[in-house]
């Protein structure tokens, strides 16, 4: 119940940030953006159930997209730590059927993604803990040894953590 809850309020958090002919607001309207000219910004990518993933893969590029439009020069690096490392491999067989449209829609965002200037590292690990062939992830994705240590360094350079999770 609850991860079926948590499924339908980021899927409307995503229709209105995504929905056609709504426009994205102006920095104005954001107290929180007065001042700022550059936003740097690492995304802890935990999140493994691949519903709620693929919704937050599209949260992640929509909010590049209207920090661009903002003007305020948004620097993103999403890093795949934990379960998540599943979700960016090209091996699928272990989800079931449902699952496999959600795959497809995150492997689709990490591209545009990656065409847009996002940057992506993977947590290799975690690859090695949950048994992922390094040669199955997405080619647009970095290969680092632990993520934490780029965590803890994006952070040390200024970068805001969002955790995903």
């Amino acid at each position: 119940m609850r991860k079926t809850m948590k499924i339908i309020a980021i899927s409307l958090v995503a229709f209105f940030l995504m929905a056609p002919g709504l426009s994205y607001a102006a920095d104005e309207e954001y107290d929180a953006m007065k001042g700022v000219s550059n936003a740097n910004a690492m995304f802890d990518m935990r999140d493994g159930v691949p519903a709620v993933a693929a919704v937050h893969m599209k949260l992640i590029h929509e909010t590049y997209k209207q920090l661009t439009a903002m003007k305020k020069n948004p620097v993103f690096v999403v890093v795949f730590i934990g379960s998540a490392v599943k979700l960016i491999s090209s091996n699928r067989a272990e989800f079931k059927a449902e699952d496999q449209q959600y795959l497809k829609e995150i492997e689709e965002t990490i591209s545009k993604m990656a065409k847009d200037g996002v940057k992506l590292e993977v947590c290799l690990a975690a690859v090695n803990y949950f048994g992922v062939d390094p040669a199955s992830i997405q080619s647009e994705i970095k290969h680092v040894p632990n993520g934490w240590i780029s965590e803890i360094g994006y952070q040390a350079q200024g970068y805001s953590l969002v955790p995903v999770y």
